[in-house]
């Protein structure tokens, strides 16, 4: 099986060290590729590259459109490419094809926006109270970005880091996550035949705890953003104090789904089911909590529990598949042992809560869709992000308590509400702490909005404008229309050179 390279500074290489890593498919456990494993050694040979890339070469004192062409050319390759990247997303991450489809349509369209939004206005002019003065704030790039992505949407990750970071002139060096570099490298096939200026873009494989530390530890690297475990990004942080870079952060989160007993309940169900099992649950954003007044629940509650055993789960290429396997073998009982610690904190089992191993899933990282209810606040499973297909049920007998619950937890990255009332709905929104919320909705993202959390969920925004604002330094520009002599100084005025 040939190695798969990583691109630094414009070429394919191999790690300095030759480690390599085999890629399997969470399906079935085989390996589908074998990739080159960078080190420390590798993340500073493509900080080298980028260094010498944003200081002296190209692109970062490229015009906005000429910038914008690459983007855009970029994005053609993605859509013309699409069916190939859909396919190796989901034997890479084990996810659904129809969501890798969409994750791909969804990148392309990520890259085009910020294309666009590159030749847009930036900047400000000010009327100062000197009228000899004139004074301008412009944006710039801020310089070398290392880009540190999960696993569970790989493709996507990469463009929602790349296309600003690139769009803004920085140079950027991205890190897929050690399980789901294939996108990745395909990508970066793209940016070659596009014909980006070496150095702007690389792409770097490896552990996180020797390639991607080296890149948040660097003083020659002005910004690091990662998304990614909580944990994780405690981490960053302190690698990133040595030389104060800039961080942005999408993290962990427990998130809120509401369900009032006015609310369409037929569609809040699917929502309920849609906003855990999408994605296996292995979703930053999913509703892994569902909030449910207590009037519904003995009609509403078994409806779920059988309506979610009958979700198909299977490997992600079969066209009938719903809800495909679990990254690893390793994450799998991870999450099997939070079921397990469910069960033993006294939580009632509604479904699932068991890996699933007769023939067709034996071979893969597949679990069960898992509800469980009877839960309490301090238990494990209400409180720590599982990142799996399981959900916890809490009633509320009022609004007010709703509202506690659903801000009961450590994080705040995303919420969803359902009733028909919109100005409850409204109300209990605005009470949400966390950063991206729906009405009687879930997990709709869109590239022309911010993505972030309150909390431990992480620090900055991803997306829209926002997104662009955090590769964007701020610089204060006064020009002196009458140049004249400050007055300050009485021995300066006795003094000549000229």
């Amino acid at each position: 099986m040939k190695t798969l390279p990583m691109f630094l500074g414009g070429e394919w290489v191999q790690a300095v060290k030759g480690g390599t890593r085999a890629i399997l498919n969470p399906a079935d456990n085989e390996p589908i590729a074998e990739v080159t494993d960078g080190s420390a050694a590798d993340a500073e040979i493509a900080i080298a590259h980028a260094r010498l890339a944003f200081d002296s070469g190209p692109w970062p004192k490229m015009r906005a459109q000429e910038r914008a062409a690459f983007l855009f050319k970029l994005a053609d390759l993605i859509d013309k490419n699409s069916d190939a990247l859909a396919t190796t997303e989901t034997r890479n991450n084990g996810k659904p094809l129809r969501e890798a489809k969409y994750d791909v349509g969804d990148a392309a369209n990520c890259f085009r926006y910020y294309a666009g939004l590159a030749t847009k206005p930036l900047g400000q002019t000010f009327e100062t109270p000197d009228a000899a003065m004139q004074t301008m704030v412009v944006r710039e790039p801020i310089g070398v970005c290392g880009q540190i992505i999960p696993w569970n949407y790989p493709l996507l990750m990469a463009a929602w880091k790349l296309a600003p970071g690139l769009a803004a002139g920085n140079c950027c060096i991205l890190k897929p996550a050690e399980a789901t570099p294939l996108t990745a490298i395909r990508l970066f096939e793209l940016i070659a035949e596009a014909g980006f200026p070496p150095g702007c873009a690389q792409l770097l494989t490896g552990p996180g705890a020797m390639a991607g530390h080296a890149l948040a530890a660097s003083p020659l690297v002005d910004k690091i953003a990662f998304t990614g475990g909580t944990s994780t990004g405690r981490k960053i942080i302190a690698a990133a104090a040595g030389n104060i870079k800039k961080v942005t952060l999408e993290l962990g989160g427990k998130s809120p789904c509401i369900v009032f007993a006015d609310a369409d309940l037929d569609v809040a169900l699917e929502f309920a089911m849609f906003a855990i099992f999408a994605g296996q649950g292995e979703v930053c954003s999913a509703g892994s909590r569902l909030i449910l007044e207590r009037s519904v629940a003995e009609k509403f509650l078994p409806a779920l529990a059988e309506a979610s055993r009958k979700i198909a789960v299977g490997d992600g290429l079969l066209p009938e598949t719903e809800m495909g396997p679990l990254i690893t073998r390793e994450h799998m009982e991870r999450v099997l042992g939070y079921i397990e610690i469910g069960k033993a904190e006294g939580a009632q089992l509604l479904c699932g809560g068991h890996r699933m191993v007769d023939p067709p899933h034996a071979r893969g990282n597949f679990v069960a869709p898992t509800i469980f209810a009877e839960t309490r606040p301090e238990m494990r499973i209400v409180r720590e992000e599982i990142f799996g297909p399981v959900q916890c049920v809490q009633l509320f007998d009022t609004e007010e308590e709703a509202i506690r619950l659903a801000n009961g937890t450590d994080y705040g990255l995303a919420g969803g509400v359902f009733t028909r009332d919109g100005a409850k709905g409204l109300r209990v929104l605005k009470q949400l702490r966390a950063g991206i919320t729906w009405l009687n909705s879930y997990h709709p993202t869109f590239n022309e909005a911010p993505w972030g959390g309150y909390k431990q969920s992480g620090w900055g925004r991803e997306l829209g404008t926002y997104g662009l604002d955090e590769y964007l330094e701020t610089k204060q520009i006064n020009i002196s229309l009458a140049p004249q002599r400050p007055g300050w100084f009485r021995s300066a005025a006795e003094a000549h050179v000229s």
